[in-house]
């Protein structure tokens, strides 16, 4: 007979052990784990624990979770689970908690025996034992055990963070069948609808839409109703949040809109793109950031989250590391002032793709460190999401899922709250459902791996430096940019006219703006010792920031 335990001061107990000859424990080690993680105190029995063993510890231990496990045959796994639960329930201990975990063929015949309230095989999703761990009934059972708001389900799945893709194809039907396939699959948690140019330049306005173009770049979203039937077909599965582009024009009736059909998830909008200067929307640099802010503010005023997806759109660019951290920077501060209280800080990886992982991954713990000084536990949280380089596909789709990997793992020396995974297939087609489904298992599990415990990169004596350095020349260029302010601006960095002329005068620039309208479009850049450096032209010398911003001050100064 086990010794009595004191369990007056104890946490909620999982009591888990191998039934019966079964020997293999790494399966239930892992599951006692999280249920330590999500607030359990545990007991694990071992291997080889037998019925009347079982039934004694439960006595002893008096458990609110048993976790069974049994990894041999299907029929002996079945017989000795029968005999498990007679004796259970003839020793009057049936009150609790139930789950079985165990092979695919041996969970399928578990299934059929009522004790066990939830039977995993492996090929669940990590929340639905986070699910059950928290109290939920069997898992997945319905919409009311996901949680439907972008905060509630990441408080639900951590210390797991949350698993976005993009999906959109050419036609509203298709892709109503896609996201019913990626809903039904549980492979992700957020699916973001990638929607057509006219549906987001021209939604309002039929006349100026271009059935040439129908279902270009995404799904040609022409109605409410096409809305409600994307949304309609992703409740199921695990029922994943639902969002989508923030749209080029009248912004403010797509918002609403959306927020009554897909219930978006959260906002994603620029803060000096998608508009005349890269020909996605009809409006100048410096109306467009204004737009943009008083979209931040309408959804800060509804505590709907935002993200300002800025940053990557300079890197993919080619434009100074500097430039992408300032830019992050900026992206934050203008979210804040304009009354955002939940803010979705991005950070696109490998962009621009000639990167090192040393370089990109410094630029990143320098974004983290300038964003992450604005948080404030009450009015201002920062949740991470983490993405792949949109750039950095190789045509080739086994090189690229290896990129995917590779990408996945760097990002989680940042702890992400959000993993956006980019599809395997980006340099060669849209994702297809079976594509975003296999791309998001790819990811999950290297998260898995990741948070069992992985080196820390940040660490490195070499990242470290060129964080620091970066943060340093980041600073000199905030404060140019502040010098570019009028007396009577309160805030030049909030400033729709100081931010644009940031860009006309060059502080703000990259190559690929070159003899673009709103921009100076030219800096040159080069990748050195895997980062992306401002150059003098004519002598290929790195530029520090110091010397590049006071010549362009002077400029504007003459």
């Amino acid at each position: 007979m086990m010794p009595e335990q004191d369990t007056s001061r104890r946490p909620p107990t999982v009591l888990g052990g191998c039934l019966g000859e079964c020997v293999h424990v790494a399966g239930l080690h892992n599951v006692l784990k999280l249920a330590s993680e999500v607030g359990y105190h545990t007991v694990f029995l071992g291997p080889a624990v037998s019925v009347a063993q079982f039934v004694d510890a439960i006595r002893t231990f008096d458990p609110q979770v048993v976790a069974v496990s049994y990894r041999l045959t299907p029929e002996t796994g079945e017989a000795v689970a029968h005999e498990f639960a007679r004796a259970v329930t003839a020793a009057a201990l049936a009150d609790r908690r139930y789950c079985f975990g165990g092979t695919p063929p041996v969970a399928e015949r578990i299934r059929k025996i009522p004790l066990f309230g939830a039977v995993f095989s492996g090929r669940e999703p990590v929340e639905d034992l986070i699910a059950y761990l928290r109290g939920g009934a069997r898992p997945g059972a319905e919409e009311g055990d996901y949680p439907q708001d972008l905060i509630g389900r990441l408080r639900w799945k951590a210390p797991f963070p949350l698993i976005r893709h993009h999906f959109g194809l050419p036609t509203v039907e298709e892709t109503v069948s896609g996201v019913r396939e990626i809903a039904e699959s549980r492979a992700l948690d957020v699916i973001s609808l990638g929607t057509d140019q006219d549906a987001q330049e021209s939604f309002f306005h039929p006349e100026r839409q271009d059935p040439r173009r129908k279902g270009a770049g995404g799904v040609p979203v022409r109605s409410a109703d096409d809305y409600r039937a994307l949304y309609a077909a992703s409740r199921g599965g695990n029922y994943p949040l639902v969002r989508s582009y923030a749209g080029t024009d009248d912004l403010l009736r797509l918002a609403e809109l959306q927020r009554e059909t897909i219930h978006n998830a959260w906002c994603a909008v620029p803060l000096f793109w998608f508009n005349a200067m890269d020909g996605r929307g009809p409006h100048d640099l410096e109306e467009s950031i204004a737009v943009h802010q008083e979209l931040m503010a309408w959804h800060g005023e509804r505590d709907i989250p935002v993200e300002v997806n800025e940053p990557h759109h300079w890197g993919m660019r080619d434009a100074p590391d500097v430039v992408f951290v300032v830019a992050s920077f900026l992206s934050a501060y203008n979210a804040r002032a304009f009354g955002v209280t939940d803010y979705i800080a991005q950070y696109m990886f490998n962009s621009p793709p000639g990167l090192s992982d040393r370089m990109d991954l410094a630029k990143m713990l320098a974004c983290l460190d300038l964003v992450e000084s604005l948080a404030d536990p009450q009015t201002f949280r920062i949740y991470r999401q983490t993405r792949t380089g949109l750039l950095s596909y190789p045509v080739d789709l086994d090189e690229a899922r290896g990129q995917l990997a590779a990408s996945t793992y760097l990002q989680m020396a940042l702890r992400p709250h959000i993993v956006h995974v980019v599809g395997y297939t980006e340099a060669d087609h849209a994702a297809r459902a079976s594509e975003v489904v296999e791309s998001c298992r790819l990811a999950r599990r290297v998260v898995q791996n990741c948070l069992r415990g992985m080196p820390d990169p940040t660490e490195e004596l070499v990242v470290a430096a060129r964080r620091d350095e970066l943060v340093l020349e980041a600073q000199v260029l905030i404060e140019a940019i502040a010098e570019l302010g009028r007396p009577w601006e309160t805030d030049p960095l909030t400033h729709p006219a100081t931010l644009a002329r940031a860009v006309r005068c060059g502080l703000l620039d990259a190559p690929h703006l070159q003899n673009n309208p709103f921009a100076r479009g030219e800096v040159v850049t080069r990748i050195i010792d895997g980062a992306c450096v401002a150059v003098d032209p004519r002598t290929g010398r790195a530029l520090r920031e110091e010397e590049r911003a006071a010549r362009l001050l002077m400029e504007v100064a003459g």
